[in-house]
């Protein structure tokens, strides 16, 4: 079974909702059958590199809050993050374009390194005092502490058009599936679960969508030629 997420490394949510979820995942039976993918979605698409500004203000902006009530938000957040065991700096975090850590994620895919970029990626925006924002050098070393090439990494982010189409057909296909907000976990194509839901939730999704998953048809007349684990079937000279 496939599991496939959608989210941004600068949304809390999606941080919280993959602690949630592997929770979850850790405690289902056919864990070790289900494969996970993780998928491109920028809640702010288009915000320049360099267009960089506190969590707090922007939040106040956005939302049309006071900075009180963002703190009280992020104070909100933090205590939701610790309940799942996860560090969580409520003050003097700051807000960027995610583009580029998307691109180096599907680097990561290649490479079989995707959740170990992702989790490190989300550490170093929620829990480091370091920005990763707009900060080129700070990828590099988040990356290659995922096991990917420093060369390859470099590569990726000197050449704006690398990856850049995978990330734009994961934020259409987010789109078509009617995913306006993240985290969005896709069960087998079949299941679709928005929010970062309580792991129970997660439980519930991950045992349906195995139960019904539909059994192969398969349609052989029993006379058709094929190769197997004992050779290849040699058709009859003529």
């Amino acid at each position: 079974m496939r599991v496939e997420i959608w989210s941004d490394i600068a949304c809390p949510w999606c941080y919280v909702g993959k602690a949630r979820f592997e929770k979850a995942l850790a405690a289902f039976p056919h864990r070790d059958e289900v494969e996970v993918v993780h998928r491109s979605f920028e809640l702010d698409p288009g915000r320049a590199k360099d267009d960089v500004q506190p969590v707090l203000t922007m939040l106040a902006k956005k939302y049309g809050m006071s900075e009180a009530q963002a703190r009280a938000g992020e104070d909100n957040l933090g205590a939701q993050a610790a309940a799942e065991g996860l560090e969580y700096r409520t003050r003097d975090r700051d807000h960027g374009n995610t583009f580029d850590m998307h691109r180096l994620l599907h680097l990561a895919k290649e490479h079989g390194r995707q959740d170990e970029l992702m989790q490190r990626l989300y550490r170093a925006n929620f829990a480091e005092e370091q920005s990763v924002f707009n900060d080129d050098e700070r990828l590099v070393g988040i990356a290659t502490g995922a096991g990917l090439d420093e060369a390859e990494v470099r590569k990726v982010l000197a050449d704006p058009r690398a990856y850049a189409d995978e990330v734009r057909a994961d934020e259409r296909e987010a789109a078509q599936l009617g995913a306006n907000g993240v985290p969005f976990f896709v069960l087998d194509r079949k299941y679709g679960v928005s929010g970062a839901q309580p792991a129970e939730v997660f439980e519930r999704a991950l045992t349906q969508a195995w139960g019904e998953r539909t059994p192969l048809t398969l349609i052989d007349d029993g006379e058709a030629d094929a190769c197997g684990p004992d050779g290849c079937a040699v058709p009859p000279r003529r």
